[in-house]
């Protein structure tokens, strides 16, 4: 006989004990990269599903009825979003006048002829073919023909 090592067989069992919790951990591992892949797969399949949405609620804004009709400004027409605090900032630098109206101050409201001058929107906050005015306090577009306000910039 040949001979014993003492303590060979706890190493071993040992080594086996580390590789089968080796096992284990790289197990979860895989199990946690799985589930957190299916979380990005279906974020990106909503994502994709909703970008149509999204873009759709951006190419027209309806901004209020005006007697039993929409009243829809196209995107690109009316004073986007993004710029609004500075065209505000604008008006308050250009001191644009107040003018006060009897009527409440809401789109698809006629403004008066006289005695309510509009100006025109400088290019740097986009072309449209509407002007500006302030009216009762509140920065509102107006069609230059009809004087109908399309768009209350708030």
């Amino acid at each position: 006989m040949g001979p014993r090592f003492s303590g060979t067989k706890p190493r071993a069992m040992n080594c086996l004990r580390m590789c089968v919790l080796a096992n284990a951990r790289t197990s979860l591992l895989v199990k946690e990269f799985d589930m957190r892949n299916r979380l990005f797969a279906i974020a990106a399949v909503a994502g994709t599903l909703a970008a149509p949405i999204a873009a759709q609620a951006q190419t027209t804004i309806t901004t209020g009825v005006a007697g039993g009709g929409t009243v829809v400004v196209g995107e690109h027409e009316g004073i986007v979003a993004d710029k609004r605090p500075a065209f505000r900032e604008y008006i308050v630098r250009e001191r644009v006048p107040n003018y006060t109206i009897s009527e409440r101050v809401v789109v698809g409201g006629v403004l008066p002829d006289a005695g309510v001058t509009v100006y025109d929107v400088p290019q740097t906050f986009g072309t449209t073919p509407y002007r500006y005015t302030v009216v009762n306090g509140q920065t509102v577009l107006v069609e230059p023909r009809s004087r109908r306000i399309v768009q209350v910039v708030d």
